[in-house]
């Protein structure tokens, strides 16, 4: 398990806009143990682990990526297979957190929009930062009033713009995107 695990809860919790209290609630437990975790003085079980995964959309090995590193790596390196999987194909979007941690000034995520998918409306961009550039297939980005066909090779940035995204070709599209503060 991740030294830092406390550290990535908190980051999660914060990133989705929820308190103390409404993510005890959600899980069940009182403000204290989550406190206690979150500032790495109390262990969840592995059960807590499981709920607090699924509260997040997350798959509980998301908490376990760096367990099997060699500790002078741990918050540093990300090795292809120990990177953080979030998402499923159902939901058209898979990623990977290539960071090492959520507890940086940005973050970097490998995400594949699966072909014909969309983001069902417009996802919030307020108080953050992204960019990142199309490794391949087709997306199309729209930012704010632009709408942006992307290629490989294109890239893109925009702060604060609300967006909504498409994958409108019959090949997965896969970006590596930065997104500043974290939001996993």
């Amino acid at each position: 398990m991740s030294g830092s695990i406390g550290d990535d809860i908190r980051a999660l919790r914060k990133a989705r806009g929820m308190t103390l209290q409404q993510m005890a609630a959600a899980l069940g437990r009182s403000v204290g143990w989550l406190s206690q975790v979150e500032r790495n003085r109390g262990t969840p079980s592995v059960q807590d682990l499981g709920r607090i995964a699924g509260l997040f959309d997350l798959n509980i090995s998301f908490f376990f990526r760096a367990s099997a590193q060699h500790p002078a790596e741990q918050g540093r390196i990300v090795r292809a297979a120990h990177r953080g999987r979030i998402g499923t194909p159902e939901t058209g979007l898979t990623e990977e957190l290539l960071s090492p941690g959520l507890t940086g000034a940005f973050e970097m995520i490998r995400s594949v929009f699966a072909p014909r998918s969309t983001s069902a409306g417009l996802r919030r961009g307020r108080g953050r930062e992204d960019g990142g550039v199309l490794i391949s297939g087709r997306l199309i980005l729209h930012i704010g009033t632009l709408t942006a066909d992307l290629a490989p090779g294109d890239s893109f940035q925009f702060a604060g713009e609300d967006y909504a995204w498409e994958n409108p070709g019959d090949d997965p599209a896969e970006v590596i995107w930065i997104i500043s503060p974290p939001v996993y």
